[in-house]
């Protein structure tokens, strides 16, 4: 069993992805380019990516004192990827883009992410570029961005430090203006950074002529003092190497230093750095301090970075998703080839007979059922906003804005969702592996190990959750809640009239009524702290909900299509969900409804 062919149903049978050649942007497009597309990275990934999953797993970064050491499979595979155009897959012609969907864009990156997800491909380069296209300047456009989607360039995003984590009011990094002509900088105002970021993906490498990093920082009151809080965070563009206007590099390092690797327990092969902003180990022009360019405006830095960081969460969710999908096929094709057991008959075990095979029992069908409905279902929504992304910048502007509420909204679902149930699912395949599963013989121990990352990076679960419940569902009056329960009726409409989705459409509508009410309840006291106690547990019923509303959408797709074991597969998928995983969510909504104080209210000295 490969990707493809659920990648094919959901793209083109369920989302209609050829309908976007109707849109200007698109018009160049068909289904035959979009398979084009397809093919290419399929091959990529499975040529240069699968055969050194485990390789680079084992070889991890290493620093020599100079350079940090990568693989030589990583710098063919960044090579391939950087020549396949997919780096610029959604930018304009003029710049050397294809003006991909993004939709498309998404399931051909879903081909990497499955194949050898820390081998990357490109997720922070790209969103660093277009970042850069949105908020930068034209000089900071051509000499950063463009060599970014080109390959020349790779890019980093550098948010936390070391004393702040996810916290960004407590960011201690310091811009200050480079000499009295700061502002006449034809890169754009010049200043020089001093701090420290840690957790920094991809921050040192050889892979590229140049690391452009992202780094956020505050400038300095008239008295010297950072602002509290986020307000006086700003975004500079920081390069490793110094560019002169025309992108060219002037031979001088920017004083970027590696202060050290860190050893993570998964997605080893890309590199995770501490790095140190301006601590004089390479001065430039005699001087200490990182040089850095200032994007958008001062004091905004966060509005510019947050989208980088959108894009982030979406791949996040992606990457979780397919690491998921991974153990799911590896488990797979494990339990239809491994005999052990006999089956239960009227007068117990025949011990006379042959072991079947692992597949032909109930709870194995279980584990595998399991992850097919969080591995696919996740796919899914993760193509849904992939989709929304493009009804955002194509569609007309009423539905173009119901398009950004919709993903406003459903965006911690689709970074947090598929970090937890994929994660979970890659348990179940190490389960179905037996003891076999716990050892590095077979692959889906490490993807265990890629996918427990996926829970923390670019924020938390609870972070996440905490945005959701606290910001997301309130913002603009509720809208963009509503707008979701608008296109989760929709669906429901359309299956009841459907006998075999009768009863799930029911269910559905029942799950959607309580997610409401729990809204409500949460925040009946108007207080956060009663509001937000619970907030995960409301996360985990939210996700829940729409995996449901995603999974009977699907359903109804796969109703319409001819008879087939794939068909078979889906709607098992789908009743799955509804009777095994929905009922879930009462629990969780219970404590979110009655503000729950267990947690919140004991005393640290009686854990």
């Amino acid at each position: 069993m490969t990707l493809r062919p659920t990648v094919d149903f959901l793209l083109h049978d369920w989302l209609h992805a050829e309908t976007l050649q109707q849109r200007e942007r698109f018009a160049d497009h068909s289904r035959e380019t979009f398979d084009a597309v397809l093919d290419t990275c399929e091959r990529i990934a499975r040529e240069k990516y699968a055969p050194f999953n485990r390789l680079v797993d084992t070889q991890e970064p290493h620093f020599d004192g100079e350079r940090v050491i990568l693989p030589q499979a990583t710098h063919d595979a960044q090579k391939a990827y950087a020549g396949s155009g997919m780096l610029s897959a959604a930018q304009d012609y003029e710049v050397g883009g294809m003006q991909l969907p993004y939709t498309v864009e998404a399931a051909a990156n879903a081909f990497f992410a499955m194949a050898s997800v820390s081998i990357g491909s490109g997720m922070l380069t790209t969103g660093n570029a277009n970042l850069l296209m949105v908020h930068g300047t034209e000089a900071q456009k051509t000499v950063f961005a463009l060599n970014e989607f080109s390959g020349r360039f790779s890019g980093t995003m550098c948010l936390s430090e070391p004393q702040a984590g996810s916290s960004l009011s407590d960011v201690s990094t310091r811009a200050v203006p480079d000499g009295a002509d700061f502002a006449d900088d034809p890169l754009g105002p010049r200043y020089r950074l001093k701090g420290n970021k840690m957790w920094i993906s991809a921050g040192e490498h050889e892979l590229t002529e140049n690391i452009i990093h992202l780094v956020l920082a505050k400038i300095p009151d008239e008295n010297g003092k950072l602002v509290p809080g986020t307000r006086g965070i700003s975004l500079f563009v920081v390069p490793k190497k110094m560019v002169n206007a025309a992108g060219e590099l002037t031979g001088e390092r920017n004083d970027v230093a590696l202060a050290g690797l860190n050893h993570k327990c998964g997605w080893r092969g890309t590199t995770n750095t501490l790095l140190n902003f301006g601590e004089g180990k390479y001065p430039v022009n005699g001087e200490p301090g990182a040089v850095g360019y200032l994007v958008g405006q001062a004091g905004k830095g966060l509005h510019c970075m947050f989208h980088m960081m959108n894009e982030a969460r979406i791949g996040v969710g992606m990457a979780a998703t397919m690491l998921g999908m991974a153990g799911y096929l590896a488990s797979l094709d494990y339990a239809k080839n491994r005999p052990q057991g006999r089956p239960m008959g009227p007068a117990g075990k025949d011990p006379a007979q042959a072991p079947v095979r692992i597949i032909e029992h109930a709870d194995v069908k279980r584990m595998l059922l399991a992850q097919k409905s969080y591995c696919e279902g996740a796919l899914a929504l993760e193509l849904y906003c992939a989709r929304l992304v493009d009804e955002q910048h194509t569609a007309e502007a009423a539905a173009a804005d119901d398009a950004r509420l919709l993903l406003e909204v459903l965006t911690p679902i689709a970074k947090s969702w598929p970090s937890e149930w994929c994660l979970e699912a890659n348990s179940l395949a190490i389960q179905i592996h037996g003891g076999y599963g716990y050892t590095r013989d077979f692959p889906v121990e490490q993807y265990w190990r890629d996918n427990r990352l996926n829970m923390i990076h670019e924020g938390t679960h609870g972070i996440q959750a905490m945005d959701l419940l606290g910001r997301k569902v309130l913002m603009e009056g509720g809208k963009g809640l509503t707008l979701l329960a608008g296109r989760i009726n929709d669906t429901i409409q359309r299956a009841i009239h459907v006998p075999e989705f009768a009863a799930h459409a029911d269910a559905l509508g029942r799950a959607l009524a309580q997610v409401g009410a729990a809204t409500k309840a949460a925040w009946a006291t108007g207080e956060p702290t009663d509001a937000l106690a619970n907030a995960v547990p409301y996360l985990q019923a939210f996700g829940h909900t729409v995996l449901a509303w995603v999974w009977l959408d699907v359903a109804l797709a796969a109703h319409a299509a001819p008879e087939s074991n794939a068909r078979t597969g889906r709607l098992a998928a789908m009743r799955f969900f509804f009777h095994y995983e929905l009922p879930k969510i009462g629990a969780w909504l219970q404590v979110v409804s009655s503000r729950d104080q267990t947690c919140a209210a004991l005393p640290e000295d009686a854990f």
